[in-house]
């Protein structure tokens, strides 16, 4: 997952309006949606199992028509990281689309690598492919900026800001060499300053990313884009290499894949700043926008009545492998596991609910914008590897949010819920739209 990175500048960048028309956040009637102009699949490999459960431990820190620009999305990290091809000033990267982080950048060759005390280590300890921040995960990335021609799925945007990290705390799979960064600019990562530590608020810079940049180059006709995340069979999750094909990318509308009701156009819900910098969830007119986030109203598991949030602002990352709820509500669906989930300790300070591999997973149900979307049960056990004793291991696609019931806590719908949706957004007049995919 991740939230808000630090990147040094050499030089005085301008800062970009974070466009967005305002509006009373209720829901949107919205005429149904063009196909996508461009499109690029998903795919991606790595090694499984040591992988797979270091990214869940690190996870608690912080229907379309044809033609267009679609790009597959391919499964890195046991699926739990989705990834794409992209080319940066002519040369190809694969690299993590996060909806949850704003700068799109590729590693630095030459970069050096850090251990989490600071200390170099060799490059092959960061573990990236081919080739100042912190992310929500705990890694960080630090260099220099320039412009540059960004391709994604056969749309190139010719004047795109890119960081280009030389220094790194990071543990990568050995396949992508950075992140795509779809959220807004208010989480953008400029700096005017060459050290990360005199990195402040006061001499943040906001710029444009990817996305907005080729809105305003006219590169599409229509401002949104769209992310379908396709789940592996639990075979695939814990066993292949390469997980190839797994979802679509789009600019410009939708993907070409089959959709059914529910659908339904939210806005993007905001937050209000307090004169320390602390964010505070806030469904005003004036709210400021962060993240993509959505009110859930509540949550239905095995046909209970419904749980209440403990925090309507829910934030859309592609870049979290399981949804974050608030601790009743899993507490109340790791209880309706057969056999239930276990919360467990993975590591110290960490907390997993374990579940039996061939436990039956419970229905879990989602309320946003008046409308109900499901969560296929095979999303719900993930495969984290096998213990000392060589058993497997198995944990639940929903876990408590390690900030529990705060009302001004975190709470996430990941990967776990994308695999169900069509997730499509118009950033640049802030509103979020979610299709029901059909059953596959």
């Amino acid at each position: 997952m991740s939230f808000r990175s630090i990147l040094s500048v050499l030089s005085l960048l301008g800062a970009a309006n974070a466009a967005g028309l305002e509006h009373p956040r209720t829901v949107i009637p919205r005429a149904p949606l063009p196909p996508a102009e461009f499109s690029v699949p998903i795919t991606g490999k790595v090694p499984r199992r040591k992988s797979k459960s270091n990214a869940l431990a690190r996870r608690g820190h912080f229907g379309g028509g044809s033609g267009g620009y679609s790009s597959i999305v391919d499964g890195t990290l046991g699926d739990n990281e989705f990834v794409t091809n992209a080319t940066i000033g002519g040369q190809h990267f694969s690299l993590i689309i996060d909806t949850g982080s704003s700068d799109t950048w590729a590693i630095q060759k030459g970069f050096q690598c850090l251990a989490v005390d600071g200390t170099p280590v060799p490059q092959s300890t960061c573990g990236f492919g081919s080739f100042i921040g912190g992310y929500g995960n705990g890694w960080s990335v630090t260099g220099p900026m320039g412009y540059d021609t960004v391709t994604v799925g056969g749309m190139s945007v010719e004047h795109q800001l890119v960081p280009v990290p030389n220094v790194a705390y990071w543990t990568g799979d050995g396949v992508n060499s950075g992140i795509l960064g779809l959220a807004l600019p208010t989480l953008t990562s400029a700096y005017n300053t060459t050290d990360p530590a005199n990195a402040t608020v006061e001499n943040h810079l906001l710029y444009d990313p990817f996305f907005f940049t080729a809105v305003k180059e006219k590169k599409v006709k229509h401002p949104y884009f769209s992310l379908t995340l396709d789940r592996g069979t639990f075979q695939q999750r814990e066993n292949d290499t390469f997980d190839a094909n797994l979802g679509f990318l789009s600019f410009g509308g939708i993907p070409p894949v089959p959709v059914v009701d529910p659908c339904v156009t939210v806005p993007i819900q905001g937050y209000s700043t307090s004169s320390t910098g602390s964010l505070t969830p806030s469904n005003s007119p004036d709210a400021q926008n962060f993240w993509y986030t959505v009110d859930v109203v509540n949550y239905e598991i095995a046909g209970s009545p419904g749980l209440l949030t403990g925090s309507n602002n829910t934030i859309l990352d592609s870049g979290t492998s399981v949804n974050d709820v608030p601790a009743d509500v899993a507490i109340a669906f790791a209880a309706a596991f057969n056999p239930p989930a276990v919360l467990t300790t993975i590591t110290a300070g960490l907390e997993l609910y374990v579940v039996d591999c061939n436990a039956t997973a419970p229905e879990f149900l989602v309320h946003i914008g008046g409308e109900t979307f499901s969560i296929d049960p095979r999303d719900q056990i993930i495969p984290l590897g096998a213990d000392a004793e060589g058993n497997e291991i198995c944990v639940s696609g929903t876990q408590g949010s390690t900030l529990a019931n705060n009302p001004n806590g975190i709470l996430i719908l990941g990967d776990v819920f994308l695999h169900n949706v069509v997730l499509t957004i118009n950033p640049m007049d802030g509103e979020i739209t979610l299709t029901q995919r059909a059953k596959y």
